[in-house]
């Protein structure tokens, strides 16, 4: 590249001045040629972009970088990604055409981990269940029922996935009144008790948890790994939380459970995402369903205008990424 590489944005428009404000795009201008008023979202409709690239700063939004784009990319070196995973644009043309890939997902793991631990609290304390019966008049302060099942105290946790997300989620964790196990094919048993929990396979974990978290990734291998054998194994009173990927369950054997009021959840990502006006699971008072809004959002977008802007920096000074994408370890990423 040369002293100015051409940087192109390619993300959704709307969201270029939540992730790259003017501060931002200060660091980028200093370092290359970016018109932050033009952005790549169709690779048919944006080839003289892509002939001009040295680098493209990637987002939600962009398109698929398969051979098609890359035809018409021919100085392309670097997709710097303003976000987590890049399995929807990150090809392997684009990894066998030497393009350098790097994602933010780092910058994502914190605030994930922080929904998980507060919807850990929230659930635990049956939050929404006594929210409704005090909405509707009943349940109202100061009532407490004998026996009542609630409350994280000495409760038993299940870690589904040792991921980053998975890892800060069980050191949180640590600074509670309750006991962890975790489940991950690629953890050791040391690592394991590192974090402070228990190893045990998956249907273990299902059988003694009384809150279970979801943090694998979405594998062919994990599709609907909490199945209806799975769900039928959770005790009563358990509670289900997904902040991960919604196919990792199997939503609609997931209903019964929660109609019956076997068990709650909690859950930010479903199958189908979104679900249809309607679905039970979005009329239950013991289930809680958010729209995909753990990680990042609001303000906390530039977290990955500041990173994908430092990566840039990095790049343009010979520094080794922090973010780069190995090929090899694309399967098992989220």
């Amino acid at each position: 590249m040369g002293s100015r590489p051409v940087a192109v944005f390619a993300l959704y428009q709307h969201l270029v001045a939540d992730i790259f404000p003017d501060d931002l795009l200060a660091r980028l201008d200093a370092v290359v040629d970016l018109d932050p008023t033009v952005v790549l979202t169709d690779v048919d409709a944006g080839r003289d972009l892509l002939r001009t690239a040295d680098i493209l700063l990637t987002g939600w939004g962009c398109p698929r970088l398969d051979a098609a784009a890359l035809a018409d990319a021919p100085n392309l070196r670097a997709a710097i990604h303003a976000a987590g995973s890049v399995k929807h644009h990150a090809t392997p043309e684009l990894f066998a055409a030497g393009v350098t890939v790097s994602s933010a997902a780092e910058v994502n793991v914190r605030p994930v981990a922080e929904y998980t631990v507060a919807a850990i609290v929230l659930a635990a304390k049956r939050t929404v269940q006594r929210a409704a019966a005090y909405r509707d008049g009943s349940g109202g302060p100061g009532e407490y029922p004998t026996g009542e099942d609630s409350g994280l105290y000495g409760n038993t946790i299940g870690v589904v996935g040792a991921s980053r997300i998975g890892r800060v989620v069980l050191r949180m964790l640590a600074g509670y009144d309750v006991d962890c196990l975790v489940y991950d094919p690629y953890l050791t048993e040391d690592d394991a008790r590192e974090l402070g929990a228990e190893p045990v396979d998956l249907d273990t974990l299902c059988r003694r948890s009384d809150i279970v978290t979801l943090h694998a990734p979405d594998l062919p291998e994990t599709y609907r790994m909490v199945d209806a054998r799975r769900i039928g194994m959770l005790r009563d009173g358990a509670i289900l939380i997904n902040t991960a990927r919604g196919a990792l369950v199997d939503t609609e054997a997931l209903v019964p459970h929660c109609v019956t009021g076997r068990i709650d959840a909690v859950l930010d990502v479903t199958d189908p995402e979104p679900l249809p006006a309607g679905h039970p699971l979005l009329e239950l008072d013991n289930v809680l369903v958010t729209p995909h809004l753990a990680g990042n959002r609001g303000r906390e977008l530039r977290r990955f205008g500041e990173f994908a802007v430092s990566e840039v920096e990095r790049l343009i000074s010979g520094q080794p990424l922090r973010g780069r994408v190995d090929p090899a370890d694309l399967a098992r990423m989220a």
